[in-house]
């Protein structure tokens, strides 16, 4: 299985297996922002903010752009925005079905409980 197209594919999704990386990206899928609209956003030190973009860039996610002395940063696809959109689907659906489960739990804890019938 050391096939170089899954070997890619995991570093792709190794690319957004961080928090920080994954906000960015929810972040610029609304629009572009400059690095400090994304600092103040996401309350975190510049040098790790400079170090989530670094990875993003060179897995060819965000682009930068310059204008005088401010940085802005966008996404390079619109096809990061939809894959964020289809793994919130699949997320949601998936923490559903755990409520549902939680639930069916609960409820049959509290009629197995002494005093429950």
């Amino acid at each position: 299985m050391n096939s170089p197209l899954y070997q890619a594919t995991a570093e792709f999704f190794k690319t957004l297996g961080h928090p920080v990386r994954i906000r960015v990206l929810e972040l610029l899928s609304e629009r572009d922002h400059h690095v400090s609209e994304l600092l103040a956003d996401l309350g975190i030190e510049p040098a790790n903010l400079s170090q989530q973009l670094a990875v993003l860039r060179r897995a060819n996610l965000v682009v930068p752009s310059k204008e005088g002395t401010t940085v802005s940063y966008s996404l390079t696809s619109p096809s990061v925005a939809e894959l964020l959109a289809v793994a919130r689907g699949i997320l949601t659906g998936v923490i559903a079905g755990q409520l549902e489960l939680l639930d069916d739990l609960q409820s049959s804890t509290r009629a197995d409980s002494p005093g429950s019938g």
